[in-house]
């Protein structure tokens, strides 16, 4: 079975709303584009480390149509290695309207989003989620993720669509390596799926305890 990676650029206070550029997300969000002035080539080295072995990509719509608009022109420029990835690889769109499928290698998933991702992941190795923050809150809700791999940016919003934002229940998860520091404060952290739910107990009495001479 393959695995599930989500991809998550977000502010200190989870914000994963538009952080590419100003006309991503603009209605009711003024912040599009935060994620520029933070950019360095130490967090474009763990992004471009993150895709490999990618072997498809899953979005929502309104990712998608970002995406299908500007990689299928990118090849032979900076991001070369990216944009020749995602335009081989299969592309998958959760949407429920009628997207644009013109991006090679693109497929709408049908209704049953839950069925389809658990095919994907008998399909696939290692399936990409990348942005697309409602369709993340359904991976959320039913576990259907295996890792999370979040940017955590050192800026402050205080309005926008959070990573966790609504989507997320009781759930476990467990760092896959050590958290790194770019120079810029963006911490990248990796974490995996945990089985159970988490764990609750008493501090006072872990504190006896701990001070407790048998």
């Amino acid at each position: 079975m393959g695995l599930i990676h989500i991809e998550m650029f977000a502010t200190l206070d989870l914000v994963g709303q538009a952080p590419g550029g100003p006309d991503e997300d603009p209605v009711g969000f003024p912040f599009g584009g935060w994620q520029a002035p933070l950019i360095d080539e130490v967090t474009g080295a763990q992004v471009q480390a993150a895709y490999e072995g990618t072997d498809a990509l899953l979005l929502g719509r309104r990712t998608y149509d970002i995406f299908a608009a500007y990689w299928p022109h990118q090849e032979g420029g900076p991001d070369d290695g990216i944009a020749a990835l995602f335009n081989r690889i299969p592309k998958y769109v959760a949407s429920r309207g009628r997207p644009d499928l013109s991006w090679a290698g693109s497929t709408q998933l049908g209704p049953d989003l839950v069925g389809a991702v658990r095919e994907l992941r008998d399909r696939h190795e290692n399936v990409k989620v990348v942005g697309s923050l409602n369709l993340v809150q359904t991976l959320l809700r039913e576990k259907l993720f295996d890792r999370i791999d979040l940017w955590v940016h050192p800026i402050v919003l205080g309005v926008g669509k959070k990573v966790f934002d609504g989507g997320a229940v009781p759930t476990n998860v467990t760092l896959v390596e050590p958290p790194v520091a770019n120079p810029k404060g963006t911490v990248y952290l990796r974490y995996g799926l945990a089985d159970g739910t988490p764990a609750t107990g008493d501090m006072a009495v872990r504190d006896q305890d701990a001070g407790r001479v048998d």
